[in-house]
Parts: structure tokens; sequence; C-alpha cells
């Protein structure tokens, strides 16, 4: 997880929350987070950097419509980053 970009942890924390989110429902989450617009062009090419590195599985709903879930190495990725991170902050 140390070689992803905080957008990119955050695009993996978002797909670890939802079931099967579409690449809309995931991109109206950042969005909320950023309170900004989130692009395409900016979303798309991350989600396949995840896919890529074998984080995010993408799977088909229809023909117009992609799902994201975490892959195990996604999950032990994410498990991993909150026991460092509580190594540093109390909760």
């Amino acid at each position: 997880m140390y070689d992803l970009t905080g957008f990119q942890r955050d695009l993996l924390f978002v797909i670890a929350g939802e079931e099967e989110p579409h690449g809309l429902a995931i991109k109206e989450e950042l969005e909320a987070y950023y309170e900004k617009e989130i692009h395409h062009g900016r979303l798309y090419p991350n989600l396949d950097t995840l896919v890529d590195k074998g984080l995010v599985e993408k799977g088909q709903r229809d023909r117009r419509t992609n799902f994201y879930t975490l892959t195990r190495r996604g999950r032990r990725e994410i498990e991993a980053r909150r026991d460092w991170e509580s190594q540093y902050i109390s909760a």
C-alpha cells in the first residue's frame, strides 16, 4: 500500500465500504468527501491501476456498467495499513 497515492488509498476504502460499487457510486462518495468534482479522467485510470496491482477486481454488471470489489490482497493491504496507523493514532 506504500506505493499508492492518497487518492488510490481512498478508492480502496470506498470500495471496501460498499457492496460491488460501480464507478459513478465511487465517484459520488469521493466527491462528497473531497467536496469537489472528481473527473472521469482521474477516477478510471486510478481504478485501473488498483486492478493492475491486484488489489481490486473489476466485474461487469451489464454492457455499460462495471463494478469493483476488493481482492483478498486488497483487504490484507487495508488491514495492514490500519494496523500501521494504529501504532501512531490511538482510538
